[in-house]
C-alpha cells in the first residue's frame, strides 16, 4: 500500500513555510507603507517652512498619531514572528531589521512634526527667511535619502544604501554652515534671537532626519551581508558590505 503519511507531512511543511514567507512579506509591506507616509510628512514639513503655507503643517501634526500606531502594530507583528517562527539566519536578520527601521521611521515622523510646529510659530514673521537656502538644500537631500533608503531596503541594494550614507555627510556639512550663518544673524541683531532659535530647531530636526535615513540604510547592509555596520565609518561599511567571507542569505 502507498505510504500516505509522507505527502501529508510534506504538504504541512510547505504550508508552514509558505505562511512564514507571507508573514515576512507582510511586515515588509507594512514597513514600506509606513515609510511612504513618513516620506510625505517630511516633504510637507519642508514645504511648510519654505513656502510659509501652514496648511501642510497642520496636517502633519494631525497625522503624527497614525505614524505612532503603525510603529506599534508592526513591532508587535515582528515580536509575534520571533516567538512563533523562531527564524534563523537571513530571516532573523530581516525581522530584526524591520523592527529597527520602523523605530527610525517613527523618529523621522517626530522630527517632521517638530518642523511643522516651528513652521507655525514663525509663520508671518519678518525674520522667517533665515537660512532658507540651507533649509531648501537640506530638505531636498533628506527627501532623496529617505526615498533612497526605502528603495534600497525593498531591493536589497547595498550600493544604494551606501549612497545614502555618503549623502548624510553632505547634509551634516550644510548643517554646520547653516549654524554659522544663524549665529551671525543673532550677533548682528539680538532681537532676532527668538526666531533664530526656531530656525535652529528646524535645522536640527532636518539633520536628525538624515541620521535616521542613514540608520535605515545600515539595516539594508545588515540584512544582505550580515554585517552590523552601526557606528562604522563609510570606508568600514564599504569594506564589510562587500566582504566575500561574510555570511550570506540562507546561511
Amino acid at each position: 500500500m502507498p505510504n500516505k503519511g509522507a505527502p501529508v507531512e510534506m504538504n504541512f511543511s510547505q504550508h508552514i513555510s509558505g505562511q512564514f514567507n507571507s508573514d515576512l512579506e507582510a511586515i515588509r509591506s507594512q514597513m514600506m507603507e509606513m515609510g511612504g507616509l513618513v516620506e510625505r510628512q517630511v516633504a510637507n514639513a519642508i514645504e511648510a517652512i519654505t513656502t510659509g503655507d501652514t496648511t501642510p503643517a497642520d496636517d502633519i501634526i494631525r497625522r503624527e498619531d497614525d505614524v505612532d500606531r503603525m510603529e506599534v502594530a508592526i513591532d508587535r507583528e515582528c515580536t509575534q514572528i520571533l516567538v512563533r517562527r523562531q527564524p534563523a539566519a537571513s530571516d532573523l536578520r530581516m525581522v530584526l531589521a524591520v523592527s529597527r527601521v520602523v523605530r527610525d521611521l517613527e523618529r523621522i515622523g517626530d522630527e517632521a512634526t517638530k518642523i511643522a510646529v516651528h513652521a507655525l510659530e514663525i509663520s508671518g514673521s519678518t525674520n522667517s527667511g533665515y537660512c532658507q537656502q540651507s533649509i531648501r538644500y537640506m530638505g531636498a537631500e533628506i527627501g532623496k535619502m529617505i526615498s533612497g533608503a526605502l528603495n534600497a531596503f525593498a531591493r536589497n541594494d547595498v550600493d544604494g544604501a551606501l549612497d545614502v550614507v555618503r549623502n548624510d555627510k553632505l547634509v551634516d556639512q550644510q548643517y554646520s554652515a547653516a549654524l554659522r550663518e544663524l549665529i551671525t544673524y543673532m550677533m548682528e541683531d539680538p532681537r532676532s534671537i527668538g526666531q533664530a532659535i526656531n530656525i535652529l530647531w528646524i535645522l536640527r530636526a532636518i539633520e536628525r532626519i538624515g541620521d535616521h535615513a542613514r540608520n535605515i540604510s545600515e539595516q539594508v547592509i545588515y540584512v544582505v551581508s550580515g554585517a552590523d555596520v552601526r557606528h562604522s565609518s563609510i570606508t568600514e561599511m564599504e569594506e564589510r558590505a562587500h566582504k566575500d567571507d561574510l555570511p550570506h542569505s540562507g546561511e
